[in-house]
């Protein structure tokens, strides 16, 4: 797929997530990924076994790309619904972003499939009653179809907090955009961070959302039929 110095093995770049030691699950599932290249190759959907991110399958998601910088969530872990208060499976992974962020974070997922890339986002929550301050990492991982295109994305969000009333929606505080098989910075995408307040009348209703009465409930993903 590409000439890549690193066949002989490969080196895991989480300089990022180590330090802050807060997003294990991320480190989990990236560590998981580049276990399944082959030199630079990418690992396809079907390699993607559950078992090998137990630990992270309730951060977990598998996205498909529907259109340039647009993607939905085929597969996705209970801590995506708790945050957004209801079922996202079939949602377009943008809907977890105010209508504001929603270009630049097109922009991102277009290049993790295009370019490949792995991107790293520093997220925050909007704040307002019953929505306290929230903190999350999310990362994207390319993978290959079964027909041998980049049309899925593996990943995963975590966030530090209380998580509050739902929906929780994200801006973008900064990016993170490594291009393969170097992972140099990929040009034209600013990593720098960006401080913005959430603009007047983005705000939305929440969704009215139950949880079960049996309590806690394990990390899982709730698997679709597809023909990928």
């Amino acid at each position: 797929m590409c000439g890549c110095g690193n066949a002989g093995g490969n080196v895991i770049d989480m300089t990022g997530f180590i330090a802050e030691n807060r997003f294990r699950s991320l480190i989990e599932v990236e560590a998981y990924w580049e276990g399944l290249r082959v030199g630079c190759d990418l690992p396809r959907r079907a390699d993607i076994d559950p078992r090998g991110i137990e630990n992270a399958l309730e951060y977990a998601f598998v996205l498909e790309r529907i259109a340039p910088g647009l993607a939905r969530l085929r597969i996705a872990g209970m801590h995506l619904n708790d945050l957004m208060g209801m079922e996202v499976r079939g949602m377009p992974i943008s809907a977890m972003l105010p209508p504001s962020e929603r270009a630049g974070f097109s922009r991102t997922l277009e290049a993790v499939m295009s370019t490949p890339a792995v991107a790293r986002l520093t997220l925050s929550a909007e704040t307002g009653i019953g929505k306290p301050p929230l903190e999350g990492r999310m990362l994207l991982l390319p993978l290959l179809s079964d027909m041998g295109e980049i049309t899925r994305v593996l990943g995963c969000f975590e966030t530090v907090g209380q998580l509050g009333r739902a929906p929780r929606r994200f801006s973008v505080a900064q990016t993170d955009l490594r291009s393969l098989p170097d992972l140099g910075p990929v040009e034209g995408m600013e990593e720098s961070p960006v401080s913005r307040q959430p603009e007047a009348g983005f705000a939305e209703a929440p969704r009215r959302f139950e949880r079960p009465r049996s309590g806690a409930r394990p990390g899982y993903l709730r698997l679709v039929k597809s023909d990928d």
